[in-house]
């Protein structure tokens, strides 16, 4: 006999990506971690955190984090919700608009946790197909007529980006809560966070896990009008980010030299990295995140994805409809991207060999 909701028994737990355990060595491009170390100015932060801020519960809204990231983006703080992570403020989101007569949509193929979270709250989902070309499906994400629509932008495992004159056209049609998931924004040519100011709809989630080297950190917030903010803080925990995340993160989102510059190593690389895939021959979808979508010519994805494993370098498969004939690589260190590529030759030229 099951102790557990009927649903719960039902639904498939959400899969994250492999991480080595202890003694393994792998060259890791499979979860889109920054390859980069953080801040310097966060590292110090760290080391100089007292007892005493251990020792008592931090401020229920992470304010010192708050305040920094309202001075960054020139944002009131009333306008901002701290979250453990950015998937924290997506349960959050889920808990506070989704249930069982209030169905979540979004395009797919997407960050496959909206499709956890959704059967958590038992709310229906109803996945919208992107073209080819990752083009936004507009009318099909507005016909859904659902109480929270979610699009990742740029798209993972796409690394395609939508639009702010789309995503204005899809906030103006919907009656329900837009969620701009933008983990990946600070790779990307644009952003949505001047949307929030027109639509009172419209929330951006942002992530400090790829773009500050926080992945570790678990440390992201939502921007949107503050009746949104108000609201979905009604069903956070009581103290839902811990006083080492909101002193670290303090820090490095001010460093913004030392971020800006890890990004425009990371965009650059990825354009190396494209370039030298698409010289194997491979399709390559255009990117503005920290990671490729490819697609291998005469190979079967699987098939790579495990020969490199065997040769110690992890990518993203996923088994699933639309991407069984893809990969999904993070941009790493030109000399880590340098190996992949050394290592997809030979793979090319026999995938047994060993």
């Amino acid at each position: 006999m099951s102790h557990f909701r009927p649903s719960l028994n039902k639904m498939q737990a959400y899969q994250p990506g492999e991480q080595p355990t202890a003694g393994e060595t792998f060259i890791k491009l499979n979860t889109n971690e920054n390859p980069y170390p953080p801040s310097t100015r966060a590292l110090e932060a760290l080391a100089a955190l007292s007892p005493e801020a251990l020792r008592r519960y931090p401020q229920p809204f992470a304010d010192e984090f708050r305040e920094a990231v309202a001075a960054v983006l020139d944002i009131d703080r009333t306008w901002i919700l701290v979250g453990n992570g950015s998937d924290d403020l997506l349960t959050l989101l889920l808990r506070s608009v989704a249930a069982s007569d209030r169905p979540v949509t979004y395009p797919v193929p997407t960050y496959s946790l909206y499709r956890t979270l959704a059967q958590i709250q038992d709310a229906p989902t109803i996945e919208v197909a992107f073209d080819e070309a990752y083009n936004l499906p507009v009318s099909g994400l507005v016909n859904s007529a659902a109480a929270l629509t979610l699009v990742a932008n740029p798209n993972s495992p796409s690394g395609t980006r939508v639009t702010n004159k789309v995503l204005s056209e899809l906030a103006t049609q919907l009656e329900g809560l837009l969620v701009v998931d933008e983990a990946y924004a600070e790779f990307a040519t644009d952003n949505a966070l001047a949307l929030t100011r027109r639509f009172d709809n419209l929330v951006v989630l942002r992530s400090l896990s790829k773009s500050h080297s926080l992945a570790g950190l678990r440390l992201g917030f939502a921007v949107a009008q503050p009746e949104v903010i108000a609201g979905i803080a009604k069903v956070k925990d009581s103290y839902n980010v811990d006083a080492v995340a909101a002193r670290v993160g303090t820090a490095a989102i001010r460093d913004t030299t030392h971020t800006q510059t890890n990004i425009a190593r990371v965009c650059t690389a990825r354009s190396q990295l494209a370039s030298a895939l698409n010289a194997l021959g491979w399709r390559v979808w255009p990117s503005e995140a920290n990671f490729l979508l490819v697609q291998p010519v005469d190979l079967d994805a699987g098939t790579v994805y495990r020969a490199l494993k065997d040769r110690g370098i992890l990518i993203r498969y996923f088994n699933e409809p639309m991407l069984r004939d893809k990969l999904r690589i993070t941009v790493g260190t030109n000399e880590q991207n340098a190996e992949l590529i050394s290592v997809l030759k030979t793979i090319v030229v026999d995938p047994d060999s060993g």
